[in-house]
């Protein structure tokens, strides 16, 4: 079976801070891409920090946009979660990246819903300090050969 939605999980970096800290630019900039992706908005709340970052999300009908910024880091967070084949999220993510003026971005795309994946049980999830030994162990081991 196909999945249900996608979700795109977008980091961009070395945004322009003046932008990332103007709520009402984000805003619209958040709601115009989403327009942009032709999805159907229907509302969004957006809020500011202080002193400074913003969180803010768009509902859509075939899900939601979201939106965290750290300006002092030149850093935004955004998810885009869709659901449905009439969509173009990538149309809304360039727009993202050149209006927040991204020197760089990383794009994760998930399929989410109804899909073949593995299942793991609590019992096959390795907690921090298991994985911080266990990398202890390949560096030995690569150091010993």
């Amino acid at each position: 079976m196909d999945a249900l939605g996608h979700h795109l999980l977008i980091e961009l970096y070395g945004c322009d801070a003046e932008i990332l800290n103007d709520c009402e630019r984000i805003e619209k900039v958040m709601n115009a891409a989403a327009l942009l992706a032709n999805a159907h908005i229907l509302e969004s709340a957006f809020h500011q920090f202080n002193p400074h970052g913003i969180s803010g999300v768009v509902i859509i009908a075939e899900s939601h946009f979201s939106i965290h910024t750290w300006p002092e880091h030149g850093y935004a967070a955004v998810d885009i979660f869709t659901c449905g084949d009439d969509l173009r999220p990538d149309l809304a993510y360039n727009y993202m990246i050149n209006h927040f003026k991204a020197k760089s971005s990383v794009i994760v795309e998930m399929k989410r819903g109804v899909i073949p994946l593995p299942v793991l049980t609590a019992e096959q999830f390795l907690t921090t300090n298991e994985l911080i030994e266990k990398s202890r162990e390949a560096v030995v081991c690569r150091k010993g050969r």
